[in-house]
């Protein structure tokens, strides 16, 4: 999968199937699939308690409660994976059979095999169904799958959880669509020939380069200067703090979205590669709010850096973050890119920023053919 999601129309055997190689777990842990449960369950009633307390100014409402959702069948389906049994067997057996279980559409539709467990005047308020859901979550905390009733244990669970889900108001198959994309796309490095590339048919003044070599240099003055081409281009940089951090060597970041995502508005406008020639592309894309949300999320991201020693010593990027990231660009054509490249895509940056900062400068150079950025000393060929 690439991060975008699949078709609305869903089987849940081919939703097992697609999330299965997202679970990184050991099949003898169950307790962190337990915990995760739990949490996850937390999250649902948390996203309750926000519409309560903000009520029509929580807008976010459905699409909260969709992920948390999926997340909770997510941890569902690897609890079935530890007992041996199918997580669509187990729908069908909640819904009495007849594999009512097999496919749920995007749409209610009265007539549809999940609509048939109970009608709208059955279903129960979201909140007294999600305290259920809660009971039924904490009676698995003494989950073992060696037992006779596990089986029986999550079969309980899934009943509810179907409750929720109706009670909820959220398509179901929406559920499953944008958890496939969410898990997917965090946890399965991208085929490279699915991932977008959004300088396609533009010309080529108009697109990020494919190859690039940027030295950076610091000044006397404390401030870091950018030269490509033999050209400088930007505006000298200072790390506009007390207690100096590096951040004056930030464009980087910028760099590393160029190769890897093929994305950074920043680095366009720098260059003045903005693409022109489609007017609704350059001022949705390219233009002052894409470059303030480039900027901002440079800072938001070196912000937790710091906190974790910019990434040295680290294969992988925590999941809140990248889910931060996913947010911060959401309506922009990056929000194609799954979190797995952004996850490259950072790490990458940051192996790059911390020998630029220990270096006082030298020499990015950029392949958006291969995705890959690297540092080079001044003076040095490749």
């Amino acid at each position: 999968m690439n991060g975008s999601r699949p078709s609305a129309h869903i089987l849940l055997s081919e939703y097992e199937k697609a999330i299965a190689p997202t679970d990184r777990f050991e099949d003898s842990e169950i307790t962190p699939i337990l915990l995760g449960l739990f949490g996850e369950v937390g999250s649902v009633m948390s996203t309750s308690k926000k519409l309560h307390r903000e009520k029509s100014a929580f807008t976010g409402f459905q699409s909260d409660v969709e992920e948390e959702l999926g997340d909770t069948l997510w941890y569902v389906a690897a609890l079935c994976r530890r007992l041996d049994v199918n997580l669509s067997d187990i729908f069908a057996q909640v819904l009495d059979g007849n594999g009512y279980a097999v496919s749920i559409a995007a749409n209610a539709d009265p007539t549809h095999p999940i609509a048939q467990v109970m009608t709208a005047k059955d279903i129960a308020p979201l909140d007294s169904v999600l305290l259920r859901l809660g009971e039924q979550t904490a009676n698995l905390l003494s989950f073992d799958v060696t037992v006779d009733t596990a089986k029986d244990q999550v079969l309980d669970f899934v009943r509810v959880y179907i409750e929720a889900v109706q009670a909820a108001g959220v398509s179901f198959s929406a559920v499953l669509c944008s958890n496939i994309a969410k898990a997917c796309g965090r946890f399965i490095a991208p085929n490279a020939d699915d991932l977008p590339d959004f300088d396609s048919g533009f010309p080529i003044e108009e697109q990020l380069p494919r190859q690039f070599e940027i030295e950076i240099s610091l000044r006397a003055d404390g401030r870091s200067y950018l030269r490509w081409n033999g050209v400088f281009i930007g505006d000298p940089l200072s790390d506009n703090i007390a207690d100096e951090d590096g951040y004056r060597f930030h464009d980087v970041f910028h760099f590393a979205n160029t190769a890897i995502l093929h994305w950074s508005p920043t680095f366009r406008a720098l260059i003045k590669h903005k693409r022109k020639s489609k007017k609704h592309v350059d001022e949705a894309q390219d233009s002052g709010r894409a470059i303030v949300i480039d900027e901002g999320l440079s800072a938001y991201i070196f912000s937790y850096a710091k906190s974790v020693n910019f990434f040295e010593g680290q294969s992988t990027v925590s999941f809140d973050l990248l889910k931060a990231v996913r947010n911060f660009v959401r309506g922009y054509e990056v929000e194609a890119c799954p979190l797995h490249l952004w996850e490259y895509a950072i790490l990458q940056g940051y192996e790059v920023f911390r020998e630029v900062r220990k270096n006082n400068g030298g020499i990015i150079v950029g392949n958006r053919d291969e995705r890959t950025l690297h540092y080079k000393p001044v003076g040095k060929s490749v």
